[in-house]
């Protein structure tokens, strides 16, 4: 029997019987997928996919989880602790920059065993890291300077939300929120799930730095935050923002606020008002042709 009758009475196309695998040569991208691991170590193949499309490689995600499987570059999960079984509401996101700050500590040592504390700062909308200040010890009053600090270069926000720390009850930061006008909310006590955007940031700090550097001083611990600070807000790529960096999704808010008002067909303007535009819009022109 020829392949034309057998592939027609067995349903087949020629055309598969004729296939020939060709593999391209990923040998480029597989030098360029082991050095981003090797930089990003707790990166997973998601983000990585996300780094090597900036750079021009135009690749499949499947195609990509296959060399990732293949070269064995997947990170290493962390043990977690047991959390609650339980249904909880869905935390409301802010629509605007600056609505809402979370606040938080996260404990780390130097190398000759001294403990210092780092305080983190939040945009809950646009996912911004803010501040990383770090130092051995964090008074209540130096938590005020630094917000006081931070809202003279950025603006203040509206609300702040933390835990009930001494450092975030105390009267200093009392007396902060009072003369700033920016109201304050404290999360319930053992609920960290009210304050989750911080708690995820603290998580992703500490698994993708803290636990990948080693400090020998306070100094070089201070710098290498600012430079994992300017790298998590313009480089690592934000599956909650679609993909985007925090400060690229922060600068669409700025662009929107500099579109210039248009009026909307249909909605109720003062007529007072659109006819005194339009008789100082008449009078301007006459003047310009006079």
């Amino acid at each position: 029997m020829s392949e034309r009758r057998a592939c027609k009475a067995t349903g087949f196309s020629r055309m598969s019987m004729r296939y020939q695998a060709q593999r391209r040569d990923d040998g480029v991208l597989r030098t360029r997928m082991k050095e981003l691991a090797h930089e990003r170590r707790r990166f997973g193949y998601r983000r990585l996919h996300v780094l090597l499309r900036r750079e021009g490689f135009e690749i499949n995600h499947k195609r990509l989880f296959r060399i990732y499987r293949e070269e064995r570059l997947g990170a290493r999960r962390r043990g977690g602790r047991k959390r609650a079984i339980g249904t909880r509401a869905p935390m409301q996101t802010p629509l605007l920059p600056n609505e809402r700050w979370s606040l938080d500590f996260v404990s780390d040592q130097l190398t000759d065993g001294r403990r210092f504390r780092v305080l983190t700062i939040v945009d809950d909308c646009t996912r911004e890291c803010l501040a990383l200040v770090a130092d051995t010890s964090l008074s209540r009053a130096r938590v005020a300077r630094e917000l006081d600090a931070l809202t003279g270069a950025r603006g203040k926000p509206a609300m702040i939300v933390s835990d009930n720390g001494s450092e975030f009850t105390s009267n200093a930061i009392l007396a902060w929120a009072d003369s700033s006008k920016v109201r304050r909310h404290d999360i319930a006590p053992g609920r960290p799930m009210p304050n989750a955007f911080i708690e995820s940031f603290n998580g992703r700090l500490r698994d993708e730095f803290l636990n990948e550097t080693l400090f020998s001083t306070l100094t070089q611990a201070r710098a290498q935050l600012d430079r994992w600070r300017v790298d998590y807000n313009g480089a690592r790529p934000h599956s909650a923002l679609a993909w985007q960096t925090p400060a690229a999704f922060s600068a669409t808010f700025a662009q929107r606020r500099d579109l210039p008002l248009r009026q909307v067909a249909g909605s109720t303007t003062d007529p007072a008002s659109t006819i005194r535009a339009k008789t100082t819009h008449n009078r301007q022109v006459e003047l310009g042709a006079g």
